[in-house]
Parts: C-alpha cells; structure tokens; sequence
C-alpha cells in the first residue's frame, strides 16, 4: 500500500502531456497554450488618443490659448490632414494623431465656441497620446507556451485577430458506476435502489477541469456488463469508475480490467476515507479505480485524479496549494493512515481557524456540503487538539477563495 505522497508521485510519473489541437479563440479560456506566440506587429498600430478632446500643438497651447478648430476625427478614420499652427482638431478616444499635434488635450479642460476653442489649462508635451508599440512591440513573445489562457490572454490575441490558438488537447475521460443497486438520474425511486450520484458528481469535477466528459452509464454487476462496459471506456484517454473496487463477491472492477489489459500499479492507499483506491494503466491510458462512497470518491478526486488531468492538459500548477489553519477542536485518527478532515474555515488576524463541518463519517454528504476546505492529517500522528496549525486544501469556488 502506498503513501499519499508515493501514490501522487506514481500516477504523475505515469501521467504525460497529450497532443495540441487548433481550437476556436472563445474555446480556448481555460486551456493551455502549446506554442509561443510572438506580435505579429506593434500594439497599438499607429500613435492615437487615449482621451476624447482635441489634437493641438503644444507650442500654440500656453493659456489662454484661442485655437480655431478644423476638422474632426473620429476612431477608425483613415483621414490624416496636416495640423496647422494656431489650430487644433476634435478628436474621439482611439483615432490617429495627425500630423503636427504632440499632444491631446480633454473637452473638459476647454472652452468652446462655434469654430474656436479656448485652452484653460497648461498641457505636457505628449499628454494623452498612446504611441505605436507602447503595449507591444512586433516580434516580443506575448503569451509564452504553457500559459493558461484567461479573458486578457483572449483579449490580446483578439487584438491581433487570432480567430484560432493551439492548445493542448482536453483529454477525454470515461466515467464508469457499478452495481445492481444503482438507477440512472430521473429513474422512479425503487425500494432497495440508489440513484447513481457519483456518475454525476464525477463527472461534475472532470468538467470543472476542462476535460471532456464521455459518461458511461451503469456496469451491472455481472462480468459480461462490466466487459462492455469497461471496453468502451478504455478508449478514452482516461477511465473512472466508481464502487466495485473491493474484495466483495460482487467486487469485479479490477479483475476485468486486468483481463482487458489494465496493468495494476497500486491498491489501495494509506488514506482514509478513500483507502480502497486503484490506479492502473493500459497502453499509456489511466484507470482510476475510485470508492463508491460518494463522499470518499470526490475527495480522492480532488486529491489524485484531478492533478493528473491538469497535468495531461500541460498544467504546471497542478496541485491545490494548502493555506495554514488552526485547528478548533481535538481530533484522533489511525496511526500509518492519512485522515481527511472535512472543515469550515473562518477568516482570523492573518490567517484561518479550522472547524469541523459535522460528522465525519464517509456516509455524511451533508458535511461536505457544509465544507470550506479539506484539511489533511498526517499518517504519522494519531492526535491533534484544539490549537494546532493544519495544512488545508481550500475546496474551489467557495467564499473562502474570494478571502485567499
């Protein structure tokens, strides 16, 4: 049985950077970027206005200057007449400088009337002008590979009029429930039945990943159910499936995958809860065995499978990092045996104080829902009381991220 930390570095030296794929810009947010990508010319392209006002020459421009206004220029406009001494032209946010003007001086700060406009305040030299390559210069690497692409990556390769980006291809990844007990989502409730969360709730986290989720349904709990179904499944780049992982007489999902060619690396994990964990692999595919606790399967999720999908996409930042938290309560574990700890976090001072969120029993959904952040306790430790500091993974999208 591995440690955590052996069973991570076991599936990661497993886990490899899938292909690139040409992908639509706006399909892109999220993704990472598998090329350089260098300016194909200067940002901005030419000298242009960052301000709504007029285009002067500074030098006709000491208070209480009285310029006469000839022209107007609005963004986008191809015009370019010359700027004559004494006179200074309307001009919108974004529009070319014309000739002779170094500076731009705002509406506000002027007073017109008719064809004239008077200057009620001394300018700078260059004021208000954005100048051609002042962002960007052509040829400078803009976004390097391995970068993950937000809305300003987006943004400045728009800018450029990239409609496509190379990234690396979003693995596909299989997910797979077992057991006879399980109904699809929006069957009829039946005595004796269990409606088939996990299905859902995985492939809610492979989604919150980026990877594409090809969802398998229901293995019953006979081999030739699991054959077909797990044949499919070993098609994707990735494989989870869920229960079944057991030594139960109708535990089958490990010995038909080892008939379908699935090599075992480990069984098992010093982890609790999730400790009945297999990870395998078949012709470079990953097998991910989870429990079929729904409480256990997602925090083994987060804590095994989603850093080798993020790693499959090109991700360097695969881990959650951990924040400090101090621990409210006492709390005993297994000596050899990693305990998740399912926790509230409240902001303090600089920092956080852990609460448990409820009883922490693998059956209880509801204290995961209750959970801020999952804080992990050693294996080599059997007690921890109240006013010890812990290491936390914050769970995603929660209020505590917002305080982070």
């Amino acid at each position: 049985m591995p440690t955590l930390e052996e069973a991570r570095r076991l599936i990661l030296e497993h886990t490899h950077t899938l292909g690139t794929e040409s992908v639509e810009l706006i399909d892109s947010l999220s993704l990472v970027l598998a090329e350089n990508l260098a300016a194909p010319c200067d940002l901005p392209l030419c000298d242009n206005s960052a301000m709504d006002g007029f285009a002067v020459r500074r030098v006709d421009c000491a208070p209480p200057a009285r310029l006469r206004i000839t022209g107007f220029i609005p963004a986008g406009s191809l015009s370019m007449a010359q700027v004559d001494s004494g006179c200074a032209v309307k001009i919108m946010t974004g529009a070319r400088i014309p000739p002779g003007c170094d500076a731009v001086i705002p509406f506000e700060q002027t007073e017109g009337r008719d064809d004239y406009v008077t200057i009620k305040a001394p300018i700078r030299e260059n004021q208000h002008i954005r100048f051609a390559g002042e962002d960007v210069l052509r040829g400078e690497v803009i976004i390097p590979a391995g970068t993950v692409i937000r809305a300003p990556e987006i943004s400045m390769m728009a800018s450029y009029g990239m409609s496509r980006v190379t990234v690396f291809r979003r693995p596909r990844v299989a997910i797979l429930s077992t057991g006879d007990e399980l109904v699809e989502l929006g069957e009829p409730f039946l005595p004796g039945k269990i409606v088939d969360s996990n299905g859902v709730s995985l492939a809610a986290l492979v989604k919150a990943c980026g990877a594409v989720v090809e969802q398998l349904g229901i293995a019953k709990d006979t081999r030739a159910s699991h054959v077909a179904k797990m044949t499919i499944g070993l098609q994707a780049d990735i494989l989870i499936t869920s229960a079944g992982v057991s030594v139960g007489e109708r535990d089958l999902v490990r010995d038909v995958l080892a008939e379908l060619g699935m090599v075992q690396v480990f069984y098992s994990i010093d982890a609790r809860p999730g400790g009945p964990t297999t990870f395998g692999v078949k012709d470079g595919r990953l097998v991910f065995c989870l429990p079929g606790n729904p409480v256990a399967s997602m925090i083994v999720f987060d804590e095994l499978v989603k850093p080798a999908i993020l790693k499959a996409m090109g991700y360097k930042r695969i881990f959650q990092p951990f924040i400090r938290a101090v621990l409210q309560e006492n709390v005993s574990k297994k000596v050899g045996r990693v305990k998740f700890l399912r926790v509230r976090l409240e902001p303090s001072g600089d920092g956080f104080l852990a609460f448990s969120s409820g009883d922490q029993t693998t059956g209880k959904l509801k204290t995961l829902l209750r959970a801020d952040g999952i804080a992990v306790l050693p294996a080599e430790r059997s007690s921890f009381s109240a006013g010890d500091e812990v290491n936390v993974h914050v769970i995603s999208n929660n209020s505590v991220m917002l305080s982070l």
